[in-house]
């Protein structure tokens, strides 16, 4: 599920987007009455999308938007407001935001922006995973490419599905790896004799990064596993 972050000064305006996106669109919003509010949520959290009023209390859409890009510079942001000045526009867009709505606005069509975005910015991410094959695991460096990791003067050769699944989780680092993702990406089924056979590569790996107690890979119950590097 995709996590919105909405910040919206209209209590009346924000619920309904609230309750519109998570029923309709099935994300998960979490609605801000301001920008603080709204900086502050997103320093401690994650998220998918931004959809930010421009008119706030406090701390205005803009300048919020402009906080957030000295962060993130990746994060989709569409801005919302209820002037349609070109100058309100080219300053959206200036502040790096990749969308813009006025007010009044149609629900549908702001959930149809939603999905444009979430899908450009879906793939980006994707082209840029199939790009990468040079990895940092804490004292390690692992090269997908030619199946190696190397800790000092110390290469360790890996096998292909070994290769496959440490790539996954390093792409996922400080992230849940779901067995059906590395199941299906790696072997293209998720049947229990795979999940055995990743059980034992998973062993194998984390046998090979031993030398740095500062990398672990944990199981995470009823999930999958995570890459962790202190």
């Amino acid at each position: 599920m995709k996590k919105i972050l909405l910040v919206e000064d209209d209590p009346n305006l924000g619920l309904l987007l609230q309750d519109y996106l998570q029923l309709k669109g099935k994300f998960d919003v979490v609605l801000c009455k301001d920008g603080e509010e709204g900086l502050r949520n997103f320093t401690k959290n994650t998220y998918d999308l931004l959809i930010l009023d421009v008119m706030m209390p406090k701390k205005d859409g803009f300048t919020l938007g402009k906080d957030i890009r000295k962060i993130n510079s990746h994060v989709p942001i569409i801005f919302a407001t209820a002037k349609g000045m070109i100058e309100d526009k080219t300053q959206a867009f200036n502040l790096g935001g990749d969308d813009y709505i006025t007010k009044p606005f149609r629900i549908e069509e702001l959930l149809l922006r939603i999905n444009a975005l979430l899908r450009r910015a879906g793939n980006s991410e994707k082209h840029e995973e199939e790009k990468q094959t040079i990895f940092k695991i804490g004292r390690y460096t692992f090269d997908y490419t030619q199946q190696v990791i190397t800790i000092g003067d110390t290469p360790q050769k890996l096998s292909t599905k070994e290769a496959e699944l440490l790539r996954l989780l390093c792409l996922r680092k400080n992230e849940v790896l779901t067995r059906e993702e590395a199941l299906l990406n790696i072997w293209h089924d998720d049947n229990y004799f795979n999940g055995r056979s990743m059980d034992v590569f998973l062993s194998k790996i984390r046998k090979y990064l031993k030398d740095d107690p500062s990398v672990e890979i944990i199981n995470v119950h009823g999930r999958g596993y995570k890459l962790l590097i202190n």
